[in-house]
């Protein structure tokens, strides 16, 4: 089998329509494309649309206008599907879910499990700042070595996937070597959800693999979901893909970015830059470019490196000190 060095390289970038894309969702899609092009790859877009309440189509749209602004085309997917590797929609992949869940249930490592997230938040106190709590097994029955029966029904339940106690590590391009004791930081997670939603890890894992993606490329608040992927793609027989996991980008209040913050949405930063603009002030806080001078996309592929960290403070990227937006 190929290792993903070997394999053709394939990135991606996976946003989720749920509101127009603000600064931080822009860098990711920057440097995820930049990482893709300077190697000689291919970029997939994929919406992750997983949230039927929060996931609009009008968002979508909105998406591809502003990745076209910028001049960031993808090769495949998006929208229109166009590729061999579709549907490029999570919530027209129920059925290949499905399949997959259905391979780990047959090895014996799933549970259906009946804990409400308030209940786990109710007796536990947080692992982490985030609130991240540990879950304690519950519902994990005896042949996983919980105390639940092993013939419990999976009607109306949740389903999580077991977790085992030992190290899971891999080699980050830009943190370098990292690893995380799935038990001690999260425990047994969630495959599938008690309402028949789909968890994001198991949809990202199928997706990455059966995308023939080599390279994921996204925030370093997913750093502990690769350990959980590169768990699942192990499970299913997959090889999980290269990461690189980027410092977030925070507001002049030390806040992480997000789609509220409408100073740095899309819609702002298209009224007050041109897309050379724009593009020129994100190489610079990446510290590609040594200052923010106007450029277009093709033009920063020769230039690009990793690690991107020279403007970090705490693995987070301060929009008030070091880019004039």
């Amino acid at each position: 089998m190929e290792t993903a060095n070997e394999r053709r390289v394939r990135g991606r970038f996976a946003p989720s329509p749920s509101g127009r894309m603000h600064l931080g969702n822009i860098y990711t899609a920057v440097m995820s494309w930049l990482s893709v092009k300077s190697r000689g790859g291919e970029w997939v877009l994929r919406i992750e649309d997983l949230d039927p309440q929060r996931s609009k189509r009008e968002y979508a749209l909105m998406i591809e206008d502003d990745l076209h602004w910028l001049g960031l085309d993808w090769d495949e997917g998006g929208l229109e599907g166009k590729g061999a590797s579709g549907p490029y929609s999570q919530s027209l992949r129920g059925d290949i879910y499905e399949e997959y869940m259905r391979r780990l249930e047959a090895g014996g490592l799933l549970y259906p499990c009946r804990c409400r997230r308030s209940d786990i938040m109710a007796t536990q106190a947080p692992h982490r700042s985030d609130g991240r709590v540990v879950y304690a097994g519950t519902c994990r029955p005896r042949h996983l070595g919980g105390v639940a029966p092993d013939d419990a029904s999976a009607e109306g339940a949740s389903m999580r996937m077991f977790v085992p106690d030992r190290e899971i590590g891999f080699n980050d391009r830009v943190y370098g070597p990292v690893s995380f004791n799935l038990a001690e930081e999260c425990g047994d997670f969630i495959i599938r959800r008690a309402d028949g939603a789909w968890a994001y890890q198991l949809a990202v894992v199928v997706d990455d693999a059966l995308m023939g993606i080599t390279e994921v490329m996204r925030g370093n608040d997913l750093l502990l979901s690769a350990a959980q992927q590169i768990y699942l793609f192990g499970q299913l027989g997959f090889e999980a893909p290269e990461y690189a996991h980027l410092p977030l980008i925070c507001n002049s209040d030390g806040q992480r970015l997000s789609k509220r913050d409408s100073s740095m949405s899309m819609e702002q930063l298209r009224r007050r830059h041109t897309p050379e603009q724009l593009l020129g002030e994100i190489a610079f806080m990446a510290g590609i470019l040594s200052e923010p001078a106007p450029v277009k996309p093709a033009d920063l592929i020769p230039v690009f490196h990793l690690p991107l960290r020279k403007c970090v403070e705490d693995d987070w990227i301060f929009v008030a000190k070091n880019v004039p937006l």
